[in-house]
């Protein structure tokens, strides 16, 4: 298997980015009511927000956005591809994330996950990632850094 490189993501991968977040929530989007469309307006999340993709030489086999504002840093997505799980690529995606997020000042991290999505919850809780409330479907956790 072809080395993981973890590199900002260009306008050119919009595509393969959309299809990879395609499916990564594939085996869970039945029981995801209420989740937002989380792959529409990518190409301006690209251009305008910080965003990763993860290639194994090949093509991209993941991807992580990260939110800035003065505030907060918030975690927005992180997908990769089910062909490529167990490989640590969503471990070197969040390590690309938490290293931007400290570089530019701040001391946490936040996400919003899915109720429905345990599995997401507790990789999150092996990371060191905290629950810090529900509201619905909705579940907030932080990471301080």
């Amino acid at each position: 298997m072809a080395e993981i490189a973890i590199r900002p993501a260009t306008a050119t991968d919009a595509d393969p980015l959309r299809r990879v977040i395609g499916r990564a929530y594939a085996s869970c989007r039945d029981r995801l009511c209420g989740m937002r469309d989380v792959t529409a307006g990518l190409g301006d999340v690209i251009r305008f927000i910080l965003v990763w993709g993860a290639e194994d030489g090949r093509e991209i086999v993941g991807g992580v956005v990260l939110v800035l504002d003065t505030r907060s840093a918030k975690l927005a997505n992180l997908a990769v591809d089910p062909g490529s799980g167990g490989r640590g690529i969503g471990r070197a995606l969040i390590a690309r994330v938490e290293r931007a997020a400290r570089d530019r000042g701040h001391a946490t991290l936040d996400l919003v996950t899915h109720a429905a999505m345990a599995d997401v919850q507790a990789f999150y809780a092996r990371l060191g990632w905290v629950e810090t409330g529900r509201d619905g479907v909705r579940v907030r956790m932080t990471k301080r850094l």
